[in-house]
């Protein structure tokens, strides 16, 4: 742990140049009033725009800016972590640069910090400027994830929160690929409150989360805190046996009574059916055996290509704890 970084701000981006220069200022604002030392870790996600080159323009002239650089966008829930690994502060927030998340709520949850709480998260009570079908399947993807799981992740709250150094180090302990951030810092335990705020609509850009990776969000989310889909495809297999069971016999009754049959038409529907529910329930525990392939490889869960900072900041930079480091220094 750092002796002189009270605050590390984790901020991942990718592809966020129309709206990184409010961002920096509003953060710096804040921390600024906090009246502590703090650090803004910046994250780049692989932005293909000029992310990295904005990032880089604080760090010249701010030495509480670090640019941690992928080779590539390992996505979201990576970049969070890496952020984590190479924060050094006591307390570490993460939150998005689109500022939809509002900086300032950060003295609230500092002031939570203060009184003993070991994760402080921001929970939504309204969604300003979202559709309809996003504010229904995140309603709707929040409960379903309650109700499967055996711990208690708080609905309604997305990574923007507080957590504990302490509470940082027990997540450098789980080693899984497929990560739910939000998931991992409910199964950790320590003592958790929540700061209620209502979210802005994005300041600028085109939010980086598509529907195919808001499902694979949700899968990750299912499948790494659940095994009732599993559970599931067990108890649909057993109703289907049952019912063609009952069916069959309703046949051979009808047989036996000399009752017309409605025929191949009947028959071939009701193997549609069969089959479909056969290669859901498939895709269910495939599901499952492919994040267990990916665990079994043992690859590293990113890959830095260069750390930025101002050179006349003397902090060293942590050691990763699941990444990789192709560069050799710190430019």
């Amino acid at each position: 742990m750092s002796t002189d970084i009270r605050y590390s701000i984790v901020v991942p981006v990718f592809n966020e140049e129309a709206v990184l220069e409010q961002t920096y200022r509003r953060l710096k604002k804040v921390m600024d009033a906090i009246r502590e030392p703090y650090e803004l870790v910046f994250v780049n996600d692989g932005s293909l725009d000029r992310s990295v080159e904005f990032i880089k323009g604080f760090c010249d002239h701010d030495k509480s800016v670090k640019l941690i650089s992928f080779s590539r966008n390992f996505g979201h829930q990576i970049a969070i972590t890496a952020g984590m690994d190479y924060a050094v502060g006591d307390a570490v927030v993460v939150i998005d640069a689109d500022l939809q998340d509002p900086p300032e709520l950060i003295i609230e949850m500092i002031a939570k910090w203060k009184e003993g709480y070991e994760v402080v998260y921001a929970k939504r009570s309204e969604r300003k400027g979202e559709k309809f079908f996003k504010k229904l399947t995140a309603r709707l993807f929040y409960r379903i994830l309650r109700t499967c799981t055996d711990i208690d992740i708080p609905v309604d709250t997305g990574d923007f929160r507080l957590l504990d150094r302490k509470v940082c180090d027990a997540l450098q302990q789980l080693p899984e690929k497929n990560r739910y951030v939000r998931g991992l810092v409910s199964w950790v335990g320590f003592r958790q409150t929540a700061v209620e705020y209502s979210r802005d609509p994005r300041l600028a850009g085109e939010t980086k989360y598509s529907l195919g990776k808001m499902i694979k969000l949700s899968l990750d989310g299912l499948t790494s805190f659940s095994f009732k889909p599993i559970k599931l495809a067990n108890y649909s297999g057993f109703f289907f046996l049952v019912i063609g069971f009952v069916y069959l016999l309703l046949l051979i009754g009808f047989e036996a009574d000399h009752s017309p049959i409605s025929g191949w038409n009947l028959v071939l529907a009701s193997q549609f059916i069969l089959t479909g529910i056969l290669l859901a329930m498939m895709g269910i525990m495939g599901e499952y055996i492919g994040r267990i392939y990916d665990e079994a490889r043992h690859r590293p869960l990113y890959i830095v290509q260069e750390c930025y900072r101002n050179e006349e900041n003397e902090r060293t930079v942590k050691k990763i704890g699941k990444g990789y480091k192709a560069s050799t220094g710190i430019s």
